[in-house]
């Protein structure tokens, strides 16, 4: 059956054939008291957030879409990693050249829209004086 974002949502619930967890559990099986589940099966896949983007999308809620879709670029990324990110992006913690650094390792992670994300606060952060030094 196809994937229809205007009604498979939730997508757990509707289609749960299409939700599984990092480590393949499909999530009609997920149970806490699950032999050998991680913290790490509790985790959104990529595939599971670009779907959410669809349902977001298709409900005109782009800005979600588009968070999901960084969202999904990100999962892979090391939680340490997110959250060095994280702290580069506050106004005054980062230069020019830190972020389009950050930027690059993004890219080098297959993650450009989270890469272009960075650049754009970059560019803001250059027009409102909100850089380091």
């Amino acid at each position: 059956m196809a994937f229809e974002p205007g009604s498979d949502y939730p997508l757990g619930t509707r289609r749960p054939d299409l939700v599984r967890t990092p480590g393949g559990i499909p999530v009609g099986e997920l149970r806490l008291d699950l032999d050998g589940l991680e913290g790490e099966d509790l985790r959104a896949t990529p595939e599971t957030l670009r779907l959410q983007a669809e349902v977001a999308r298709a409900t005109g809620r782009t800005q979600l879409a588009g968070n999901l879709l960084r969202a999904a670029e990100l999962a892979s990324v090391p939680a340490d990693v997110l959250l060095e990110i994280y702290t580069a992006l506050r106004p005054r913690r980062s230069t020019a050249a830190e972020l389009a650094a950050w930027a690059g390792r993004l890219e080098s992670w297959d993650a450009p829209l989270a890469a272009a994300f960075v650049r754009e606060a970059a560019e803001v952060y250059a027009e409102r004086a909100l850089l380091g030094v």
